[in-house]
């Protein structure tokens, strides 16, 4: 049973890859961009929702395991001369490792201490990068995929090419989040979440097992990292501490135990500066409700979720499916 349902969910999502492609190669520049950021920050929710949803870990710096991904992944282009494909594996490694030897202390903290932790990362090591000038300061380290194949032709532009390449690794490492999540990892976490006294009881190694979920947490938000880094810049400027915020808004907007749902939350988090700039050019185009109006659709949308499903709509649907079923 598990092994075909693990068939159907490859065969779904190479689908939807290809659909995404066809899609991508027939719409604007701008909505390319968008979609090859809804990618990344697909993935990086998907990172909190492993941390948070299953292990019951609080992360209030992921921002932090972003931005140690892309340096790892710009600084070994920049001076290994490493292949990209091969600094997305080192922006992995090198996260993983980072968090590993933050889940030592991970792991004897919970609740408002490993939040805080975490957010003093995310304010610190953007700072730390403007102190030493390998990092490339305030003006960052270039950090690109290559120019796209000569036989795509000359319409394939450079915001396609980086798209095809993070629709094409997000899919791979959701896929694969996806089995683990539905593994014997996936349920010992669930079981720290739920009450790690109990599960502590019946032989689970408590610790460990919070090690073991920060540190793939840890690696799979520095590829979002290195991603991200690809499609922007890598620098300061580029992981503040709004990021971790955006991020963790991302995944209570798509449901902190769903998985598929942090595309929702993705696509919420792209779509709504869109929304609040329509809204303002009908309301005259103020720079106060320009600026300050995003902020405010984000605000108003985290208030209903939490109020009328707390576990996100994404986790709402399923189970009102679950209740259709049994009917």
């Amino acid at each position: 049973m598990h092994k075909l349902s693990t068939k159907k969910a490859f065969i779904a999502y190479f689908a939807f890859g290809w659909l995404l492609l066809i899609v991508a190669d027939r719409v604007d520049e701008l909505r390319v961009y968008q979609g090859a950021t809804i990618a990344v920050t697909t993935l990086a929710i998907a990172s909190i929702i492993l941390l948070t949803g299953y292990s019951g870990q609080v992360s209030l710096g992921q921002g932090a395991f972003l931005a140690v991904g892309a340096y790892a992944a710009a600084l070994s282009q920049t001076y290994w001369q490493s292949p990209f494909w091969f600094t997305l594996l080192i922006a992995i490694l090198v996260s993983a490792a980072f968090g590993f030897i933050l889940a030592f202390a991970a792991g004897r903290m919970s609740g408002p201490y490993l939040a805080g932790t975490t957010l003093a990362l995310a304010v610190g090591l953007p700072t730390l990068a403007n102190q030493f000038s390998f990092l490339g300061g305030e003006t960052g380290l270039v950090y690109d995929a290559g120019l796209p194949p000569e036989r795509f032709g000359e319409e394939f532009t450079l915001y396609k090419w980086f798209f095809w390449i993070a629709a094409f690794v997000v899919l791979i490492a959701m896929f694969l989040l996806r089995n683990l999540l539905n593994s014997r990892f996936g349920r010992t976490w669930k079981a720290l979440r739920a009450n790690s006294t109990a599960a502590s009881l019946c032989g689970v190694n408590v610790a460990q097992s919070k090690i073991t979920a920060f540190t793939i947490s840890a690696g799979v938000a520095g590829l979002a990292g290195a991603l991200l880094g690809m499609v922007s810049i890598v620098a300061p400027s580029a992981f503040p501490l709004s990021l971790s915020f955006t991020i963790i808004t991302g995944a209570i907007l798509a449901g902190v135990t769903s998985l598929l749902g942090s595309m929702l939350g993705a696509v919420i988090l792209v779509v709504i500066p869109e929304i609040a700039d329509v809204i303002a050019h009908q309301l005259g185009d103020s720079e106060k409700i320009t600026t300050n109006l995003p902020g405010f659709i984000v605000s108003v949308l985290l208030i209903l979720t939490v109020l009328f499903s707390p576990n996100g709509p994404a986790e709402a649907m399923r189970k009102r499916k679950e209740q259709h079923a049994k009917h």
